[in-house]
Order: C-alpha cells, then structure tokens, then sequence
C-alpha cells in the first residue's frame, strides 16, 4: 500500500490517504459541460487513481450531494476520483458533391451529429446544424461545440439529410449520407481537418469534411456594424438583395464561416443591424488573424450571387470607422478584367469589443432564478389511482412526473434563494363543482400558490392527485401566457424565470401555444417541456428552436427559448435511477446559462447594474 500522500507508485498527491485499490472501483467524473457528478465503474484502475478511506458507495454519494464538493466522510466504501482533462473543440461541417435528392431543385441539406453512450453504446443526437437551401456543396454556419478528453474514446456519428418540410422527425427526411468517426481522428487528422465518404449502405454518395479547432478561453464579445454603398445590382426585376458572409482563417489558410448576417432586401446601399460574435468564434481570440467578408446578392431558391468580398482582421478593426475601414468590394473573377475596379464599397460604421458576461457573473450580482412548474393533468395520463397510469403513486418508486420535477428542481434550487416554487397544474376538473381549469395552483391556494422547496412542490402534487378528476384538453397557453406577465413584471435583470412544463402527449391548442412563445421571448424566461410516456412528440420538437427559429405569422421569435425533451431518453436504457436523473438534468438544464446570458445581453444589462429585488408575487 503507498504512504498517506501517494499513489501507487509512490508520487506526491495533494489528497487524502490512499487506499488498496481493488480490481474493480468506482470513479466519481465531472459530468461535461457543468458542475454535477457521475460514477461509473472501471475494471483494472491506472496508477494514478487516488482513494479516499472515509468515502461512501456512490449512490448513497449521488444521492446526498448532487454538487461536486466534498463526498460525505462518514461512510465505508472506497471512492476513486481522477480530474480528467478536456479541451473545448470547434467542429466545423462542410459536405461536397451530395446525392440531389430533390426532383425541380438541389437538395437542401441539414448535418446531425450524435454521439455514443459509452455505457449504453446507444447513439444520442447532439445537435444539428442550419438547413441550407438548394446545394449541393454546403458550409454549415452552425458549430458543434464539444468537450474533448484525451484519454476517452469519443465515438462520433454525422448523418446528413436533405429536408423536405417542417417536421423535426428525421425519418420524415431524405437520407443522404453517414460517417463514422473518433473525435480523435478528427484532431487527429492533418491541420485537424477530417474528410471521408458519406454512404448510403456501403455506397458513396459525396464527402463531409470536419474541421476542429480548440477555442481559446476569450470572454470578449465583438459588436460591429457595417453598411454597403453603390453594391452591383445583379437582379433583374429589382437591384440586389444583399447579406454578409464572415469567415475566419485557418492554420493550414483555409477558411471557415463563421458568422452570415440578415439579408437586405431590394437595395444597392444596405445598413446591415449590429452583429455581436464571441471573439474566439471570430479570430479565436487572435487579432492577427484574417478575416474574410463576402458579399452576395440572396436569390429565393438558393444559388446566391456573389458581388463581392474583402479581407481585414480585427487588429485592423480596432481602428474603427474610417478610410482604413472602407473596402472596395471586388469579385475574384472580374478583378482580371482591365478596366474593372470594384463591385462596391463596405464600410465599418461601429466597432468594440466588450468581455462577455458569464451566468455566474450575473447570480453573483443578484439575478435570481425562479422556478414555475406546470403539470400536465389530463385524462391520457390514466387514471391516478391505477398502476398503469403515469401519474400512479407507487410508494416503493416515484412516477415519471415526480422524477422530472426532482431532476430539475434539485439542480435550480440552489440558485433560488427562497426556495418557494409556485406549481400549477392543468387540463382538470376541480372541486367541489367539476369546473375544467387550465391553469390552477396544485395546493389550491389561490393567493400563495407557492411550495416550499422541490420537497414541498412533491407533496403539493400528490396531494392534489387525491382531490381532482383528470381531464383536459392539454392547453399549454394559459400557463405560459401568466408565468410570462409575472417575467414582464421584472424586466430589469434582476430576476429570470424557468418554466418546467411535464405533459404526456399531443398539445391542443398548438398555435396559440406558439404565439404565446413568441410573445414570452420577449422577456426573461426560459420554458423546459418534459414529455412523460411513449407518444409521439413531434409537436413539441417544433417548439424547440434550436434547428428552425420558432415563429407566428410571420414574426420570429427573438431567443430559442425552448427546450423540449422525451423522458424515455434518459429512463429507457439504463436501471440506474440516479444516473437517469443526472442525465436528464444535464439535458434539459445545460442551455439555461447560455438563455439568460442572451436576455441580458439583448437588453444590455451588465451584471454591475443588477440590484436584487424582491421576489415577484404570485
């Protein structure tokens, strides 16, 4: 056994006393991409694993601190903890020569990542990029941004479809190619960037190309605005429809996009609106770096025409608006010619750089979080008092209504500094008369509806489940509509709201749903949907705006505020409840950050000018 202060080999280690390793430990990991923990077992631990003496079996761990501090010291069993290094890794998408799938026109492509569980061996979506209009030889603007670990196997998987309408299903899609691959053989690859096949069983049917990149740790944020004078008209009905294509330079002097403005319709001489990109998405961070701004003329159905491009870097973007900041726009083809000049001019009309604020910066200067649950109480559920029905109270294991609320709320009680949660509940008839209600407090309380603590949102609704009938329709509109007045009354920075919404299936009032959203974007609130049961949800991925930015007639929403996602996910492969819980947590929490970050920034509210206010009533 090495000495109090060693590992195996007998190294120095900042940790407790060692214990004999078994054959076969528990290691506690950092889950990626936030400050929670999970275990997994490892058969033949390395040297460098390290025991604690005092610590206990990790589910009683997980169980009694969700937060990575110090384990419980009071418990027998040994857990091994090792710090694993990661990197942040850009993944770039481009696809070349793809099947044309679509008969009158290209095919309009759309990449999708997913990667492996490594227990499960299942694949998981991870994100998809914009759908890109009539081509056949796309650059996705969109990046995957991953966390990479050296000494993991990190199994990753690109499917590309060309999308044929608005469903967020897959298998409504053609299906033009697959690559399998490590993210190690993607950093792997010469100047990090991976070209393979795409197939269609066994059959090649064009190539994907993966470029990565490790982002730097920049902070900064850069805004700039730019106009355009006397561009080529290249439409001929009308002058041009012009839009701004920025892309960062490479190590090996390639180039990815990174950035694509709005389009200006019908104008030789567009204002484009202020941009705001993370500096390390821009230069990484280098101010060296080139940067190059094309100009194109955007036409309906795909095939934009270029007019024009110019290269500068934001050393030289410092300097602000100016001579030196005016570009002629030229076009790499008819520069040969002898009497052209330029297609234009682009000016920088407003420059800076701001550090970007962080979610921590802004609770610590006093944003508080407040919790708002709704719970689905419709009749599809089944009846309560039947083991069948999803909201059946078993008293040896908690239905899968009483499991989302855990998940979530465990995790945002901690941000929520009184913990009172108000819960609503919808879709039942109500005592003493019957009366269907769409929006009520689960303690029936109309005055206070709010719960102390997540212990107390869990007794509230099991409460509630005895004095109620089951009914419906499942209108989501009436709760997101009143959690979105209480958000209004606090617009200042001070307080941001998250709505975790449970339902089991179809909503019924869809399109007032969605205008409701659109509305509610507007202020500070993010909406969780946790759909419980095995229907179909594909209504709610449209909600989702992570791939299609949600709109109502017309009028776009102006934050993803959206995220949807199925309990079978999480609770289908594996026995392992906590894990399951962990996981589902990390899902439906893990863009909450980045919303808040957005709302804030959009309203230019510095985390310095956030006074804490008292609690919103309810």
């Amino acid at each position: 056994m090495a000495k109090h202060g060693q590992n195996r080999r007998g190294q120095n280690v900042n940790q407790p006393t060692v214990s004999q390793l078994p054959s076969d430990v528990t290691r506690i990991l950092p889950a990626p991409g936030s400050d929670h923990i999970y275990a997994e077992t490892i058969n033949n631990p390395p040297d460098d694993f390290v025991g604690y003496e005092n610590a206990t079996d990790v589910n009683a761990a997980l169980a009694a601190s969700t937060k990575r501090k110090n384990l419980p010291s009071d418990l027998q069993s040994p857990v091994y903890w090792k710090e694993m290094q990661r990197s942040e890794i850009e993944l770039s998408i481009a696809c070349r020569e793809l099947l044309d799938a679509d008969a009158l026109s290209k095919s309009d492509p759309i990449a999708v990542m997913f990667t492996q569980d490594m227990k499960t061996k299942e694949w998981v979506e991870y994100g998809r990029t914009e759908m890109i209009r009539d081509t056949l030889n796309p650059d996705f603007v969109k990046k995957f941004v991953i966390d990479h670990y050296f000494e993991k196997k990190q199994r990753l998987r690109f499917d590309i479809y060309d999308i044929d309408s608005k469903s967020p299903a897959l298998d409504k899609h053609d299906f033009l190619g697959r690559v399998l691959c490590t993210l190690g053989q993607i950093i792997g690859s010469r100047s990090n960037k991976y070209e393979a096949p795409l197939k269609i069983r066994s059959k090649v049917k064009g190539r994907i190309i993966i470029a990565a990149e490790e982002l730097s740790s920049s902070k900064d944020m850069i805004h700039m605005k730019w106009s355009g004078k006397k561009l080529d008209k290249k439409d001929f009905f009308g002058k041009s429809d012009p839009f701004l294509l920025f892309w960062r330079c490479n190590e090996d002097r390639s180039f990815t996009i990174c950035h694509k403005t709005e389009v200006i319709k019908n104008t030789l001489n567009p204002t484009w609106k202020e941009i705001a990109i993370q500096s390390r998405s821009l230069c990484n961070g280098d101010p060296e770096r080139t940067i190059k701004v094309e100009v194109y003329d955007w036409n309906r159905g795909g095939g934009h025409d270029l007019i024009g491009e110019f290269k500068t870097s934001v050393r030289r973007l410092r300097r602000g608006p100016g001579a030196e900041n005016t570009y002629d726009c030229r076009h790499p083809e008819k520069v040969k010619k002898k009497r052209y000049q330029h297609s234009g001019h682009i000016r920088l009309l407003d420059f800076r750089i701001d550090k970007e604020p962080t979610f921590f910066e802004y609770i610590r200067h006093g944003t508080k979080m407040s919790f708002v649950v709704g719970i689905d109480l419709t009749s599809s559920n089944g009846n309560p008092h039947l083991p069948g029905s999803l909201h059946y109270i078993d008293p040896k294991q908690p239905n899968q209504y009483s499991l989302a609320i855990q998940a979530v709320g465990e995790i945002i009680e901690d941000y929520d500094s009184d913990k009172l949660f108000p819960a609503y509940g919808f879709g039942a008839k109500l005592p003493p008369d019957g009366e269907i209600s769409h929006f009520f407090p689960i303690n029936f309380k109309q005055n206070d509806p709010n719960c102390n603590g997540i212990k107390g949102v869990l007794e509230a609704y099991q409460t509630c489940l005895k004095k109620i009938v089951l009914h419906g329709p499942t209108n989501f509109s009436p709760i997101i509509r009143s959690v979105t007045e209480m958000a209004a009354k606090v617009p200042d920075g001070s307080e941001y709201f998250v709505l975790l919404l449970i339902t089991d299936g179809v909503i019924t009032d869809m399109e007032a749903t969605k205008d409701e959203i659109v509305n509610a974007a507007k202020y500070p609130i993010s909406i969780i949907i946790v759909g419980v049961g095995d229907d179909e949800f594909d209504a709610m991925e449209e909600l989702d705006g992570d791939t299609v930015r949600l709109s109502y007639r017309g009028v776009d929403a102006e934050r993803d505020i959206v995220q949807f996602v199925p309990m079978r996910n999480h609770f289908g492969a594996t026995k392992d409840c906590v894990m399951s819980q962990s996981n589902l947590a990390k899902d439906v929490l893990e863009e909450i950050p980045r919303q808040l970050v957005d709302y804030m920034r959009s309203r230019s509210f510095h985390p310095q000018e956030i006074r804490r206010t008292e609690s919103t009533s309810f």
